[in-house]
């Protein structure tokens, strides 16, 4: 099923359960562009959640988070979410939601053995793998991939060839899985639920400067939403992404400077605040230290 507006769900004649059940009985795709909009908290079935514009807003767990253009997050099946746009500009956006029963066939394929899987070709098990539900870089592959679904939706609809696609996805997805519980192996701890837990809320640091980078922080505010010790997570969080808290945050300011000076015209005092840099020396210095050059002879290498 393929829609391309998102449901007013304030709206007196919205039906709630007819428009969840849809996503028992279909794999579900919005490609929606809208503002303004919100879905309170309610349970979702396995799903993939990008930005291709703007930014939305998701609460999981007590937390929230922002998704934005080269960001995507996985939401597990049965998870509890909220969402909002709360913006008057356009915010451009693309969610799958796949079916319990096609998700669980490819990832019967995806984690059995061959020899498996011609003793019960048609055996599956409906459990899935539990995701870490945690903001991603989206690749060149996902990126390549996502535009060609994107196209293909745009052009004939949902077709046959866009179930291959999300099986295409799902098998990222997959791939996602393996490389972060690599991740998570870089833990130091001995018990592997132990790892598991530390990374989880690393992934919670992590996810919360990537949200509010513009905004001032300090270790004591990131180590409470992490449910960990400053200590232990500047060690912990060092071990595993091979930089302090302080320089990951810095990094995601640099590469919001670099979009801003590649893709506006916005001057230089301005992408200073809309970054979260202190003042216009501290950006430029920052800058010059991770490209090498002032930040306006940058631009003028991309106009």
């Amino acid at each position: 099923m393929y829609l391309t507006s998102l449901p007013d769900h304030s709206s007196p004649d919205f039906n709630e359960e007819l428009h969840f059940s849809r996503f028992k009985e279909h794999n579900v795709i919005f490609n929606t562009t809208s503002s303004f909009s919100f879905c309170d908290d309610h349970v979702g079935c396995l799903s993939f959640k990008t930005i291709l514009k703007g930014e939305e807003w998701y609460g999981i767990n007590n937390r929230r988070l922002a998704i934005r253009p080269g960001q995507f997050l996985i939401l597990n099946n049965e998870q509890n979410y909220s969402c909002n746009i709360d913006t008057h500009e356009s915010v451009r956006g693309i969610s799958v939601f796949f079916k319990k029963e096609f998700a669980s066939s490819v990832f019967n394929d995806t984690l059995k053995n061959d020899n498996e899987l011609l003793d019960n070709p048609f055996l599956i098990n409906n459990t899935q793998p539990e995701f870490f539900q945690t903001l991603n870089a989206i690749e060149p592959e996902m990126q390549f991939q996502l535009a060609k679904l994107i196209s293909d939706l745009e052009t004939h609809g949902y077709t046959g060839g866009t179930e291959e696609n999300l099986v295409f996805f799902l098998h990222y997805l997959i791939s996602t899985l393996k490389s972060e519980s690599r991740r998570a192996a870089e833990v130091s701890a001995i018990k592997v639920s132990s790892k598991m837990e530390i990374y989880k809320r690393l992934c919670i640091a992590k996810d919360f400067l990537h949200s509010t980078f513009m905004e001032k922080h300090d270790l004591d505010t990131l180590s409470s939403n992490a449910c960990l010790s400053v200590p232990q997570l500047v060690r912990q969080f060092k071990s595993v992404f091979k930089t302090t808290p302080y320089q990951y945050l810095i990094q995601i300011r640099l590469d919001r400077a670099v979009e801003l000076l590649k893709n506006s015209d916005k001057p230089v005092h301005e992408i200073t605040w809309q970054c979260g840099f202190e003042n216009v020396s501290a950006f430029c210095r920052a800058f010059k230290s991770a490209y090498g050059t002032q930040p306006l002879i940058f631009r003028k290498t991309y106009t």
